[in-house]
């Protein structure tokens, strides 16, 4: 006989896994809906914010492609945030030496000053989220949802896969 670990109850797991599934969604639309307001008045939504978050992030200047896909979304969404920005004077572009048709996206000095005002205005809402949260306990909770995330990744062909069994079972 195996000892229980904790793999070993599927239906606990998948019970967890559910339930997980639901918060994250629920955090996702909360996390959203704050970023929004907290950064309204700098002209930005949540969805400028992480773009920008991912043009400050990056060691140099990206063309939209490449911020979609560090960012796990797509190129068009991500286009129409950067068109919009720029319409605002948040971003501008540059011309891309490895390819004529992608120039490279860069803030402005006005998006510069939008982006670092929101992340000021993050810590300071962190420090009262956080407080009297162990950050062992955070820490733990970012390195779940990265190997969640990864796992997903990695799943891409079982999920074809299922969808295509299970299709063919429901149309049997």
């Amino acid at each position: 006989m195996e000892p229980a670990g904790p793999t070993s109850d599927p239906d606990r797991a998948r019970h967890a896994f559910s339930g997980l599934v639901v918060a994250v969604f629920r955090l996702n639309g909360d996390l959203i809906e704050a970023g929004d307001a907290l950064v309204h008045d700098l002209g930005l939504t949540s969805a400028r914010w992480q773009v920008l978050g991912a043009v400050a992030l990056a060691p140099a200047p990206l063309p939209v492609a490449h911020i979609a896909r560090n960012m796990g979304l797509a190129r068009q969404s991500v286009q129409r945030v950067v068109d919009d920005m720029r319409a605002d004077g948040l971003v501008r572009l540059e011309p891309n030496p490895h390819h004529r048709r992608a120039p490279l996206v860069a803030m402005t000095p006005r998006g510069e000053a939008a982006y670092a005002q929101a992340m000021a205005r993050k810590d300071l809402w962190a420090d009262g989220l956080t407080e009297g949260l162990p950050p062992e306990a955070i820490e733990a909770a970012g390195t779940l949802l990265r190997a969640l995330q990864q796992r997903i990744g990695a799943s891409s062909d079982r999920i074809t896969a299922l969808a295509t069994a299970t299709r063919r079972e429901t149309q049997e």
